[in-house]
């Protein structure tokens, strides 16, 4: 999978942009908010990607920040949440918007982006409730997606054949200083007693 490129921006057609790396162009779609924070054409520029495999064709995804991308990857996971819509969602709302959003089920917020009707935004709130921090003074950037060793924890157990919403609570029922190995002992034990 292509994760990162770095290279030259050579066009910006919005949503999408032509990336030269190392003589290869790449077509990329971004959302607005990488958009508009785009370097001028022929500066050099980063984007965490994001690589759509479908039966007609390879898509890729570009980000300026890994939290970007890690929301994206979020907003995949609910049924009926598709790459344009992911990206319509992450172009109306900066990431801080869509975790108040989501913390504060401000459905209204959800369904002012094109594409997103009422039953959707409802389901957005749903299946993202949990799956961003938001904290004005804890010294975790409000919106930023969870991405610490809960994740990791989460994935394991994923792997081990765990269901999301398993996985998810016993992610929730650890000490957020728990290292990555004791947490997964301790999710394992959890879920053993469930």
């Amino acid at each position: 999978m292509i994760g990162r490129l770095t290279g030259i921006l050579l066009e910006r057609n919005p949503p999408q942009i032509l990336l030269d790396v190392q003589g290869v162009a790449y077509e990329i779609d971004v959302p607005m908010s990488t958009f508009y924070n785009l370097p001028v054409l022929h500066e050099k520029v980063v984007l965490y990607t994001q690589l759509i495999v479908r039966e007609d064709a390879h898509l890729l995804y570009g980000f300026l920040s890994h939290e970007e991308r890690i929301a994206f990857r979020q907003l995949l996971k609910i049924s009926g949440v598709g790459p344009k819509l992911a990206l319509s969602v992450l172009s109306g709302l900066s990431l801080n918007d869509l975790a108040v959003a989501v913390a504060n089920k401000e459905a209204g917020r959800l369904t002012k982006i094109p594409g997103v009707g009422k039953k959707t935004a409802e389901r957005l709130l749903l299946e993202l409730q949990g799956k961003f921090v938001v904290a004005g003074a804890g010294g975790v950037a409000q919106g930023t997606p969870v991405v610490s060793s809960g994740n990791d924890i989460v994935n394991a157990l994923l792997a081990l054949g765990y269901n999301d919403k398993e996985a998810d609570w016993a992610a929730k029922q650890l000490s957020r200083d728990s290292s990555v190995s004791d947490g997964i002992r301790q999710a394992l034990k959890l879920l053993s007693k469930s």
